[in-house]
């Protein structure tokens, strides 16, 4: 997977693509930018000084969502707000309509969205977070209600996060076996814990009723507060996957972390006020949450550019095996009808 290298030469680029397409949503050339976040893509905040207005712009990595892709991702999004179910980003359509853009930058071809601004911060590891997930737990429930009752429009497509495509011959975000600072001992527990896991996944299955439209990536970057209100952001990695993944986003780069089961204890709760969430369910999400990890421990292999790969590095590596030792001791001592039910078919 070819990765752009996000220094200042290729984000000034980037910036003055945006800034020559500014005049379609009606901001002037003048407006000021400033980036936001570098990930699968780079988001920057735009404000016109002449009328104060602003907007976030979002323009993203080619090759990695179509234009398909992203337009059903907007589809589903501009559902999820008109019916109340989350407060979430609007999306803008451009002057003569249309909701993405084509930006030249250097003679590559860019998707680019607007967004209005949303109020709030991001939650801290000093807020009372249990609060903020037993909130996101409700969310995540009434996502789910609404993704098994939406009638998605005709040919909606969004990518499918199953095994293969996390871990196994697809590989969306890489190899785990290139992460950095990664020992043939540590190589070894994590190949187990990958066996395992396609073991468990598959006895679960992908049934309706467990696999469907997902926002798959809640992690706290993701979240905004405001007062008493939770706002999700960034649905650019929703898709089919397991709707118990949404809880092991919600914690990632944490995974490890002491307050977890707390966490999980919270985001269950809250999700029970709006649906049922049975016993076997939630004893599954540890292997939901090893299945993120070892995902983005794969991410960070194969985004080396990026700042939170280059914060995190062989670090997180080494967290990811402690994890995974962890995690083999207690699922890899029993067969996966002892950990979960097969799925009804």
């Amino acid at each position: 997977m070819t990765q752009p290298i996000y220094d200042a030469a290729f984000l000034r680029r980037i910036e003055n693509a945006l800034r020559a397409a500014l005049p379609r949503w009606a901001l002037s050339d003048a407006s000021e930018l400033r980036l936001l976040t570098i990930s699968e893509n780079a988001t920057f905040r735009a404000e016109d000084p002449a009328t104060g207005r602003a907007l976030v712009f979002r323009i993203h990595r080619p090759g990695y969502h179509s234009r398909a892709e992203i337009e059903s991702e907007l589809a589903w999004l501009t559902a999820l707000g008109r019916a109340g179910v989350v407060a979430t980003l609007t999306p803008v359509p451009q002057v003569e309509g249309g909701l993405i853009a084509d930006l030249d930058e250097d003679g590559t071809r860019r998707h680019a969205v607007a967004f209005e601004l949303l109020p709030g911060r991001e939650p801290a590891e000093g807020d009372d977070l249990a609060r903020w997930y037993r909130e996101l737990g409700a969310i995540n429930a009434r996502l789910h209600l609404h993704a098994r009752a939406w009638q998605r429009p005709e040919g909606f497509t969004r990518k499918r996060w199953d095994y293969d495509a996390m871990l196994g011959k697809v590989k969306l975000w890489g190899d785990w076996r290139a992460a950095p600072g990664l020992t043939p001992e540590g190589r070894a527990v994590l190949e187990r814990t990958d066996a395992v896991l396609c073991d468990l996944l598959d006895d679960y299955g992908t049934g309706e009723e467990r696999f469907g439209l997902v926002h798959a990536d809640m992690r706290l970057a993701n979240l905004l507060v405001e007062g008493d209100t939770l706002s999700v952001i960034d649905f650019d990695d929703c898709g089919f996957s397991w709707y118990l993944y949404d809880f092991a986003s919600a914690v990632s780069f944490s995974e490890h972390e002491p307050y977890i089961p707390t966490l999980q204890a919270a985001w269950i709760e809250g999700y029970r006020t709006v649906a049922p969430l049975a016993e076997e369910e939630c004893a599954l999400l540890p292997v939901f949450i090893m299945l993120r990890r070892l995902l983005l421990t794969a991410w960070i292999a194969s985004h080396a550019e990026t700042p939170t790969a280059q914060a995190l590095g062989e670090g997180y590596t080494h967290g990811t095996v402690d994890l995974a030792r962890a995690f083999l001791a207690t699922y890899d001592a029993r067969p996966p009808q002892a950990v979960a039910g097969r799925a009804a078919s």
